[in-house]
Parts: structure tokens; C-alpha cells; sequence
């Protein structure tokens, strides 16, 4: 991507961006009520748990079940509950969805009577109640001296947004404490707000005003100055055109912000206006608002915009076009698209595939007729990314002198033949009628059979290209095809091809099977790593290691491919690779194979710690290993334990000493009783699950574990953390 569109895109993102984001902070709406079928034999249930002595945890859960449950009846025991440091919160929850006037009342005097955080806790659950009884007493509270409790009463006062509440908010704007004063413009704006919103916008704008002119902090100056915009309606342009003047980003942003929610049409011409006379920067961004208007865009106005000026305007005029162009933008924008500019051209051919429209289709279609020059092979290139069906155009254009324009019907093909076409594709793989063409069409071919939603049917016609052409090289790349679709048909060619007698299409063939990406390969690679004449057997055997490692299956099957991959592996190599799945995937039979391997010499090391990792991970499934494990001669390597903890999360004991006496020089510990507990002292944590974590050393290499409750002590060489 160049520069220029890459400085595009982060110039939208400064700009346009941010002006979406929400500045203002609209009224709450009221709460819902709780339902009115209200489970009446929960609720005593619940209650009964509030007036018990029960854990805090467990009055929380009731609290927030009474959310739902609770009526009326509940409140008494709830509000006992508002002076408590630890289940105000949870109280609150649940009178904030109780209907009737008895959760109001409640709260209104645990407010009174309350300082602090619990006194702001109950304010904001009055402000969500919109109690209008409570405003009396919050518009004393505005004269706190805790001043976040002023400020919680000054917003709660707004969402309540009644008359009274109003009067009190803008007669305490002016005289209010610098701490507190940004709050109470804060609840002057949701009053403002709902009084727009149920139709009194002219107080509305009044009460912005106040807002605008007050010393507040430059959000609430935001959030009014919108509010008196959309307020005024048509008559609030002239301030919104202000803010697009100014030399303050913020105030800027907001004007593009709120330029997408303003109503009626003039405000399009303004933006035409401004367009015109601002700098490029801002240009770029005020045709991304023009856009976000569709139903009273000025079209032609961004259209101008994309086809002559800066560049970062016409980029951002073209991708604007991409949302609200139709057929008349096209041959502006195809002009563009085939230009030779490294930014626009690109810009246009996306934009021209995303308007939507069978108007545009048919123009594409209309002007191929007579095409000729660099826009032949951009509407060629249109066909494909719009997804045209134009299949005799295409294999006209096949014919083409020009190497670009027979480059782009073939693309073209490439996304949108159809099975009953394919053979145009194959025919051009097989037979190109010019060398140069190969490359491409191989591509194509590619991209077309991926997509086919018949994959055997796409697998059948290509397994007949590959059996009618003596061409290795065409044979290879048709099998490379089948390689990427994968199914049934696919396989079987490869497979095919992969036991024939051609060494350069054995090579391909194996290489594609090792790479398949279901595990319906593994029998074929299973027989390539057996066949004698195959050159590729070590390939075979790891591409069928690969597919035991990497798919889900069965835990029998993966055992039983693990036995037949180690038994076919003919190096040590493959053979610990397959000691790395059973490490993997820890089962019986998992380590009934890795203490079977033991008894290769050169692989004894590898499979002693294989048998280890399996016996520690199966432990701590509770999996009971120790007889399997007893029978292992495990060679010599001395356990040193330097820290050992027994117990549960907030109760554990320090059992280093204990379990230093019992580590020697094998690579496992025996306790000298059945459990743990008994072992070690005493049941830390009685009735909680244990763990025993362990920080050892083998060979100077230190590892960590952490066992299950009585689990086999284990210890393989630690590994270096990937």
C-alpha cells in the first residue's frame, strides 16, 4: 500500500474516528421494571438468607437474585443492608429493579443518613430510579462538602430531569465549587436533553447555552454545544458551521459528529461549502460525514472531489463513493481505475466493486464491447471482482494481442467460471496458446477450483487434464491444484501419482500428501513408507507422524498409528518423534509403548523421560500408574527437591525437608505412606482439593510440577520453556 493511502487511513482514523465516538452523555432511560410475575415462593427463600447469619457471599447472591425475584416485601431486609461497607452494592442492585414506592423511600433515607461512598452509592441509585421525590434532598446535597458527593447528587438530579430538578441544577451552574461544577453542567445537559427530546427545544437550548458560557471543563462545553445544535434544529447551523472553523480539534470533531445526526438537507450544501474551503486535512474527513448522510448526500459534490484535487481528498472522496455511489459515478471511476496513478487506481477499482447494483454489472458489460487500451483490462478486472457472469466475454478477451489484457480475463475466470466452464481454465494450463500465460493461468485455475462448491466433480475433471497431457511440469502443477482443494477424488489422484513410476511427479506427489490436511491421508502415506520402490519413504513415514500429532482422533486410533509409525520408522529420528506424541497425548497405552521403548539402546534416554512425562501427567489425572511404573529400570539421576508445598490456595504447608529425605537417585519419589496427608503430617486443608508443588533440579537443569492429591511422584528432566 502507498504512502499516500496509508496516510489516508490514519487521518480518517484521527479524525472520523473520533467524531463517532459518543461525547455526550445522554439521559439514562428509566429502569425496567421487575416482572410482574415476580416469583413469590423464591422470594421468602431469599429473604430468609438476609435475615440469617449467613456468609456475606451467600446474601450477595440473594441480594442479586432479588433483582428479580423481589418485590415490595423485600425492602425492610434490604435496607438493613445499605449501611454495610460489604453488601450496600448488592443491596442497591436489587432496589434498583424493585418497583413501587417503598425501594424509593429506602433509599432516599439511607442517603440522608449516609456520607461518604455509601451516601454516593445510594445517590446513583436514586439517579437511576429517577425519583423525583428525592430532589429536595439532593439539591441540598449539592452544597456537600464532600464534593463527590455534591457531584453524584448534581448528576442524579439530572437524570431525573424533572422541573424542580432543572431549577436547582441551573441556579446552582454558576455559584457551584470548581470540584463540583463540571457535575452539575454534566446534569444541566441530561436535563437539556430530555426536555429536547419530549419536544421543548427551545428550553433545551437555553439551558445549553448556560453550559456553553460556564467556566466547566472543555467535555460539558462538547456536550452542550451539540445539544444546542441539534436543538435549534435547521436554525442551529450557523453554530455548527462555527465549530467547523475552528481551530480546536475537539470542537471540530464534534462538528463532524454531529453533522451526521443534524436534520433536513442544508446542512449537505454546507458541507459542499466546506468541502470547498478548508484545508485538505479536514476535507478528507468532512466527505467521509457527506457520506454517512445517504439519504441528502450531495453526490455529485463528492464525485467532483474524487476526480480532481489533493490526493488525500480524492481517496477519500473515491472510498466514500464505495457507500453511497451508484451507476453514474461509473465512468468517472473507471476513468481512475485505469489510470496509472499508484494510488487512485487501485482506490477506484475497489470502490467500483463494492457499489452495489446489477446497473453497474451491465455497464461493465455495455462498454467491453468497445473497450480498448487501459480500460480494456479494467473492466476485465471488474468482471472478477464483482462476481460477473460474462464467460464468453472472457475467453474473447483469451485472444487478446496483449499479454496485460489476457492476464486479467484470466484472473477474471479464476473468480467466476463455474464447474461447466472449468474446462476454458484447464485448457489454458494444459495447452497455453503463449508461454507467458502459464504462471497466470495456473492461478486462476487454482482460485476457480477452490472455490468450487463441488469439490469431487472439480477433483474429476482435473485428474482427466492430468491423464490426457504428457507434460510432467502440467501434470505437477494440476496435482499441486488438487493438493490445495483436498477430498476424495483429489487424494486418490495424488496418491496415484505419488506410486508411479515418475520420480519428479513421486517427488510432488509425497511432498502434497505430507502436507494434506485431513487425516484421510494417513493410509496412503502409510503404504508409501512400507512400498520398497518408493524413493520418499522417510517422507511418507513423517507426513504420517504429522497427521498423528496434529489432528484429533481417537486415543485408540492415535495408539495405534503411533505403534505402526514407530515400528515402520527406520532412524531414531522419526522414532523420538513418536515418542514426542506419546508424551503429547498421555494414555495407558501411551505408556505402555514409551516403557516398550526403553529397550532400544539408542533410544533409552528419550523413552525413560517420555515414560516419566506420561506417568506424571496421567497422575495427576488421577490415573493409577504406579504398577506399570514399579516394573521401570530407570537409570541413575539424582531428584533434588529445593521447595515443596502441600495443600490448598490460602493453606499450605512447607513439606521441602520431608520430601529432600526421601529423593535419591532415580527419577521418582516413594512416600513412606499411602497419601500424602499421611506423609507429610497432616491434612493441611480438610475437605478442600490439594496440590503438592514441587521446584527440583535433575542434571542442573531446574523444572517445576505440580501434582494431583496422591499422584505418582514423577520427575523428568526438566524442559527449556518454548
Amino acid at each position: 500500500m502507498s504512502m499516500n493511502r496509508l496516510c489516508l487511513r490514519s487521518l480518517l482514523a484521527i479524525f472520523s474516528l473520533a467524531a463517532m465516538s459518543p461525547v455526550v452523555v445522554r439521559a439514562a432511560e428509566a429502569p425496567a421494571a421487575a416482572a410482574s410475575s415476580a416469583s413469590t415462593n423464591k422470594e421468602p427463600e431469599l429473604l430468609a438468607v438476609l435475615s440469617s447469619s449467613a456468609p456475606s457471599n451467600e446474601k450477595a447472591i440473594a441480594c442479586k437474585q432479588l433483582a428479580i425475584h423481589g418485590t415490595s416485601a423485600a425492602v425492610p431486609e434490604l435496607a438493613k443492608l445499605l449501611p454495610n461497607d460489604q453488601l450496600s452494592s448488592w443491596a442497591r442492585i436489587a432496589l434498583e429493579a424493585i418497583p413501587g414506592p417503598e425501594a424509593d423511600a429506602a433509599l432516599r433515607t439511607a442517603a440522608d443518613s449516609l456520607q461518604g461512598r455509601l451516601a454516593i452509592g445510594m445517590i446513583n441509585s436514586i439517579g437511576v430510579r429517577r425519583d423525583a421525590g428525592a430532589v429536595e434532598s439532593l439539591t441540598a446535597r449539592l452544597k456537600d462538602q464532600d464534593a463527590e458527593v455534591a457531584s453524584a447528587a448534581a448528576v442524579a438530579l439530572g437524570r431525573i430531569g424533572n422541573e424542580p430538578a432543572t431549577a436547582s441544577l441551573t441556579q446552582a451552574l454558576a455559584g457551584a465549587s470548581p470540584q463540583v461544577r463540571s457535575a452539575v453542567a454534566e446534569g444541566c445537559v441530561l436535563c437539556a436533553e430530555q426536555l429536547h427530546l419530549s419536544g421543548k427545544s427551545d428550553a433545551a437550548a437555553v439551558i445549553y447555552d448556560q453550559v456553553r458560557a460556564a467556566d466547566v471543563p472543555q467535555q460539558r462545553k462538547i456536550e452542550a454545544t451539540r445539544g444546542a445544535i441539534l436543538a435549534r434544529g435547521e436554525g442551529g447551523l450557523p453554530l455548527l458551521l462555527e465549530q467547523f472553523h475552528s481551530s480546536d480539534k475537539a470542537m471540530f470533531n464534534l462538528a463532524l459528529m454531529t453533522a451526521r445526526e443534524f436534520p433536513g438537507g442544508e446542512v449537505d450544501k454546507a458541507l459542499v461549502t466546506e468541502l470547498g474551503s478548508t484545508s485538505p486535512e479536514r476535507a478528507a474527513v468532512i466527505v467521509q460525514a457527506m457520506a454517512d448522510r445517504p439519504s441528502t448526500v450531495v453526490l455529485a459534490a463528492v464525485l467532483k472531489a474524487a476526480e480532481a484535487g489533493p490526493t488525500v481528498v480524492r481517496l477519500s472522496a473515491i472510498d466514500a463513493l464505495s457507500r453511497i455511489g451508484n451507476e453514474s459515478c461509473f465512468t468517472a471511476l473507471l476513468a481512475m481505475a485505469a489510470g496509472t496513478d499508484a494510488d487512485l487506481a487501485p482506490a477506484a477499482k475497489e470502490t467500483l466493486a463494492k457499489i452495489p447494483g446489477r446497473e453497474i454489472d451491465a455497464q461493465v458489460i455495455a462498454q467491453l464491447a468497445t473497450a480498448e487500451g487501459p480500460s480494456y483490462p479494467a473492466l476485465l478486472d471488474l468482471i472478477g471482482r464483482r462476481r460477473i457472469d460474462a464467460i464468453p466475454q472472457l475467453e474473447k478477451a483469451l485472444g487478446h494481442s496483449d499479454a496485460g489484457v489476457r492476464s486479467a480475463a484470466l484472473n477474471a475466470l479464476g473468480e467466476t467460471v463455474k464447474l461447466e466452464n472449468l474446462s476454458v481454465l484447464i485448457s489454458q494450463v494444459v495447452a497455453p496458446k503463449h508461454a507467458e500465460d502459464a504462471a497466470v493461468a495456473e492461478k486462476a485455475l487454482m482460485a476457480a477450483s477452490i472455490r468450487m462448491p463441488d469439490r469431487e466433480a472439480c477433483a474429476a475433471e482435473l485428474t482427466k487434464a492430468i491423464d490426457s497431457t504428457r507434460s510432467v511440469a502440467t501434470k505437477g502443477s494440476l496435482l499441486s491444484i488438487l493438493g490445495a482443494m483436498g477430498g476424495t477424488r483429489a487424494l486418490a489422484t495424488v496418491a496415484a501419482a505419488a506410486g508411479g513410476k515418475d520420480a519428479q511427479l513421486q517427488d510432488i506427489s509425497s511432498r502434497l500428501l505430507g502436507e494434506w490436511m485431513t487425516e484421510d491421508a494417513a493410509p496412503v502415506l502409510l503404504d508409501l513408507a512400507q512400498s520398497p520402490t518408493n524413493q520418499y519413504q522417510i517422507r511418507a513415514i513423517r507426513g504420517y507422524i504429522r497427521i498423528v500429532r496434529q489432528f484429533v482422533l481417537p486415543d485408540a486410533q492415535r495408539a495405534e498409528m503411533c505403534q505402526k509409525a514407530f515400528d515402520l520408522s527406520r532412524q531414531p529420528a522419526e522414532k523420538k518423534l513418536v515418542l514426542e506424541i506419546l508424551k503429547r497425548y498421555p494414555t495407558i497405552d501411551m505408556l505402555k509403548q514409551a516403557i516398550a521403548a526403553m529397550q532400544i539402546p539408542e533410544l533409552k534416554a528419550d523413552a525413560e523421560q517420555a515414560v516419566l512425562a506420561i506417568a506424571q501427567k496421567l497422575g495427576n489425572k488421577g490415573v493409577d500408574v504406579k504398577e506399570l511404573v514399579s516394573q521401570v529400570k530407570f537409570g541413575k539421576s539424582r531428584v533434588e527437591i529445593l521447595k515443596a508445598e502441600y495443600g490448598a490456595e490460602g493453606s499450605r504447608q512447607d513439606v521441602t525437608a520431608i520430601l529432600q529425605k526421601q529423593a535419591g537417585e532415580q527419577p521418582l519419589i516413594s512416600l513412606p505412606e499411602p497419601t500424602y496427608s499421611a506423609s507429610f503430617g497432616g491434612d493441611p486443608a480438610p475437605g478442600a482439593a490439594k496440590q503438592l508443588k514441587v521446584q527440583y533440579r535433575i542434571n542442573d537443569k531446574t523444572g517445576e510440577l505440580t501434582f494431583a492429591e496422591n499422584a505418582l511422584l514423577v520427575f523428568p528432566i526438566p524442559q527449556p520453556k518454548k
